[in-house]
């Protein structure tokens, strides 16, 4: 057993030790109390029990506890517990007294410090020595205590504020990754933007390129080149002579479908276009179609546009009547009355009225499409005809069986080299481009003696026809020069026609003072039969005709007199 107080505190037992206080370490400072020096003191009773007084002990007077927290329980033998090390060494006198780690004095239950009488100058405190904790070998270990979470001060409580961080930086990265999605977005837009743009502008420069319209290009390589690309492009053609079978005369146009850029076109051909007849001589595209049928008709005009035309449709009034009737009507902005044929009285309601979106039946389409009011000239009633076709092309329908349908229906009579399968087919395939506003019509640039500049029809020609102009030679036409002194202006306009449709060249030679008859000069007697026939064309009498001097650039010169009375030419 540890003795807990140092010899000499056995040798005077009766001596008795107060603890003053602590020192810098924590370590309890005791002092000695002479027994003839008590005072009264009313923890007298609890010093004697010892330091570490228990409410709950049994015994009077028992140590002080080795745990230092006033529990009464019996000190071991192995002193007591002290985390800082300070315990007395082994013998020393402060055996019982407790620990407190909080400075406070353990004599008594109420944890105050008793009151101690003052000393004389000589009796110093005396500080026992404690001995610490032995350890040895033969000493059984100390038992480990439980410890529990709850004990420390470091375990992380959950706080209100720690979801509303998250929250916010779970914000700022998606914020974050929005944009970065938002700026990669718009990176491929701009690419892909780029890539389609480059895509238009090569192919539209491709197109140009192969449509010959292409700025630039001004050599005469280009424009072989440009004839090429355009001659090479598939068309399929054929040509319509629409007959008057009332008032007389016809109507030409060629109806074009170019299967390469999927675009039709209705060409107008003016009575005037000079031809060559199968005798080889001059004669008008009007004169042609009288005289010489569809397929010499064909032929010369195959030659004279460079062109390929494969079938010939005639058309007379009464079936174009009954084909605008079948398809249900047409729609056409119209330019001009057109007066009922079958009216009594002057100033009655017109048949056709003109404006904008005006529905015609087929009686109605046939009046119009043949109307030439006075004065004009037969291109006007030319283009009221195109007009008519384009209207027809869109109220066609555009299934190849019905189209052919409708073209059985007219019963008419077709030119061996045209069938009604294939003239169905063709229009249906005109009528579908018609629908989608891919039709269009253009007017063949004819100059006054008939034939073509190669300038001015090359748009038509050349990148319509796919053709070359070649007109038949001046010189092989007999020229006509007509000066017009019936003091009606109209008057040159009409022998003009009726004289490029009687295979003339025709020349114009101003007005002239208005004379009563007409005359017909020839300078040649080799053009004798000529001024005779021209004469005879222009409904003269055989006396108008006689020899005199001309103008060196005509070989029949003609004055017209109030004796003229035009015809329909």
């Amino acid at each position: 057993m540890n003795d807990r107080y140092d010899a000499g505190a056995a040798d005077h037992g009766a001596d008795q030790y107060e603890l003053v206080g602590y020192d810098e370490y924590g370590r309890p400072v005791y002092r000695q109390v002479q027994t003839q020096q008590q005072t009264y003191d009313p923890y007298a009773q609890q010093h004697q029990q010892g330091y570490g007084y228990d409410p709950y002990a049994q015994t009077a007077q028992q140590p002080p506890s080795a745990y230092g927290y006033g529990t009464g329980e019996p000190a071991s033998d192995y002193g007591s517990y002290d985390p800082y090390g300070t315990a007395p060494q082994q013998g020393g006198p402060a055996q019982g007294a407790p620990h407190d780690p909080y400075g406070q004095a353990a004599a008594g239950a109420t944890g105050r410090q008793p009151r101690v009488a003052e000393q004389p100058a000589q009796q110093t405190a005396h500080i026992p020595q404690q001995a610490g904790p032995v350890h040895d070998r033969d000493t059984p270990a100390e038992p480990q205590r439980e410890y529990h979470t709850e004990q420390f001060a470091f375990v992380e409580e959950p706080d209100a504020n720690s979801e509303d961080v998250i929250d916010w930086l779970k914000f700022t990265e998606n914020r974050t990754e929005r944009r970065e999605e938002a700026r990669r977005r718009a990176r491929s837009r701009i690419v892909a933007l780029t890539v389609v743009l480059a895509l238009v502008a090569v192919g539209g420069v491709g197109w140009l390129w192969y449509a010959g319209k292409l700025p630039g290009l001004s050599s005469e390589d280009s424009k072989e080149g440009t004839a090429t690309a355009a001659g090479a492009q598939k068309r399929d053609v054929i040509v319509v002579h629409l007959h008057d079978t009332k008032g007389g005369g016809t109507s030409t146009a060629l109806l074009v479908d170019n299967t390469t850029t999927e675009r039709g076109t209705t060409v107008l051909l003016p009575n005037s276009l000079a031809l060559t007849s199968d005798d080889g001589t001059t004669t008008t595209l009007a004169k042609s179609v009288e005289d010489d049928g569809s397929d010499g008709t064909r032929d010369a005009l195959d030659t004279v546009l460079g062109t390929d035309i494969e079938g010939t449709w005639r058309l007379d009034t009464p079936y174009l009547q009954n084909l605008v009737d079948l398809v249900g009507n047409i729609d056409v902005d119209t330019d001009a009355e057109v007066p009922d044929p079958a009216a009594k009285k002057k100033g009655e309601a017109p048949l056709v009225n003109k404006g904008r979106d005006q529905t015609l039946s087929g009686k109605m389409a046939v009046a119009y499409a043949t109307y030439r009011a006075p004065g004009e000239a037969q291109n006007a009633q030319l283009e009221r005809f195109g007009q008519v076709m384009q209207g027809v092309l869109r109220k066609m329908s555009s299934d190849p069986q019905a189209a052919t349908t409708t073209i059985q229906t007219l019963a008419q009579i077709l030119d061996p080299s045209l069938t009604d399968k294939d003239l169905g087919t063709f229009l249906a395939g005109l009528s579908d481009l018609a629908k989608g506003g891919d039709v269009k019509t253009d007017l063949l640039p004819v100059r006054n003696d008939g034939t073509l500049s190669a300038q001015a029809s090359a748009g038509v020609v050349k990148n319509v026809l796919g053709g070359t102009a070649k007109s038949p030679d001046k010189d092989a036409a007999v020229s006509v020069s007509v000066q017009n002194a019936t003091g009606v202006k109209d008057n040159t306009e009409k022998a003009r026609v009726v004289l490029l449709n009687g295979g003339f060249t025709f020349l114009e030679s101003g007005t002239g003072t208005a004379r009563a008859t007409s005359e017909v000069v020839y300078a040649d007697a080799a053009d004798k039969a000529n001024a005779a026939e021209v004469a005879k064309t222009l409904g003269l009498p055989a006396g108008s005709v006689t020899k005199g001097r001309i103008s060196a650039s005509a070989d029949v010169f003609v004055v017209l007199g109030q004796d003229y009375k035009p015809s329909a030419g």
